[in-house]
């Protein structure tokens, strides 16, 4: 029977592991995270889903300890698989399986190589992106390729929007192919990295709104941080304003109006005003001179 390690966090972990299970593949250990209690854990848990079938399940905080290195060796797994795992393994981790390790990447590799790659596309405006399973090296994101679906990026899609169709994406394409990595027929695309970019990860305050950029991106920004994300900010009259929903049309229930830089209409549809949520009528009464920025 096909052995494989699983390293897995997240709902796409959950999906992913199943289908190693559904296909027969037999999983002697699962590796992922705690989760945090200072993040928004609003995503399936990897480690409930193994322990629901009776999948041995560790933590830990490094991965490439040479413990953690010496226990998989000795479960001589055939693939090491790697779906949303947060940490970058090692030579020896990699060099353990004989058929190879392989990640599930989240957009259409070599495009948005790195971290965050949804968050990414919608911030940048992207129409399409989709799901990469590659070989892993110890670059990330660079390995052949073996299976890529894409998926689009409707033009006000947020980010949770478009992962979920990635996500769907990525167990697809897992799906297709794996009869293939088990058989060894599976073909491998080298990737020309010169064709795409990489991208780092971002934080809370990377959210914050240049009222300086266009309405379309500050639009692609809000739908691109937009919860269960930390949302895009601002400053109103000293107080902490959240953006949590824009338009580039006019709709029913808007809030506020504005423009971007270019003078194009932006629609505010959801908003916070210190963690309290606004409506129109409450925004008119608090900045009865509209969007004004700090």
């Amino acid at each position: 029977m096909t052995r494989a390690v699983v390293f897995a966090y997240h709902t796409i972990g959950v999906r992913c592991l199943e289908v190693l299970l559904q296909q027969g593949l037999q999983v002697p250990l699962v590796v992922t995270h705690r989760d945090n209690p200072k993040e928004n854990i609003w995503f399936g848990s990897v480690a409930a889903c193994a322990r629901q079938h009776d999948v041995p399940v560790i933590f830990p905080d490094d991965p490439n300890d040479p413990a953690v290195v010496h226990m998989i060796r000795d479960l001589a797994p055939d693939f090491i698989f790697s779906f949303y795992y947060r940490h970058m393994l090692g030579a020896n981790l990699l060099d353990i399986p004989p058929r190879g390790a392989y990640n599930l990447h989240g957009s259409l590799l070599p495009l948005y190589r790195g971290r965050v790659p949804v968050n990414w596309a919608v911030i940048r405006g992207e129409t399409e992106t989709g799901a990469t399973l590659h070989a892993m090296t110890l670059k990330p994101d660079q390995g052949d390729i073996v299976a890529q679906q894409p998926v689009p990026i409707g033009p006000d899609d947020t980010a949770h929007d478009v992962f979920l169709k990635v996500m769907d994406a990525g167990v697809g394409a897992l799906r297709e192919v794996l009869p293939r990595l088990v058989s060894g027929h599976a073909v491998h695309r080298s990737q020309n990295l010169s064709a795409g970019h990489y991208f780092g990860g971002r934080r809370p305050e990377d959210g914050r709104i240049d009222w300086s950029k266009t309405a379309r991106e500050i639009h692609n920004l809000v739908r691109g941080v937009a919860p269960p994300y930390p949302g895009a900010f601002t400053t109103l009259k000293g107080k902490a304003a959240r953006i949590l929903g824009t338009s580039l049309t006019a709709r029913p229930g808007a809030i506020a109006q504005t423009t971007g830089s270019d003078g194009v209409p932006l629609y505010l549809m959801s908003m916070e005003l210190e963690g309290v949520s606004l409506d129109a009528t409450t925004f008119k009464s608090l900045f009865p001179d509209g969007v004004r920025p700090d």
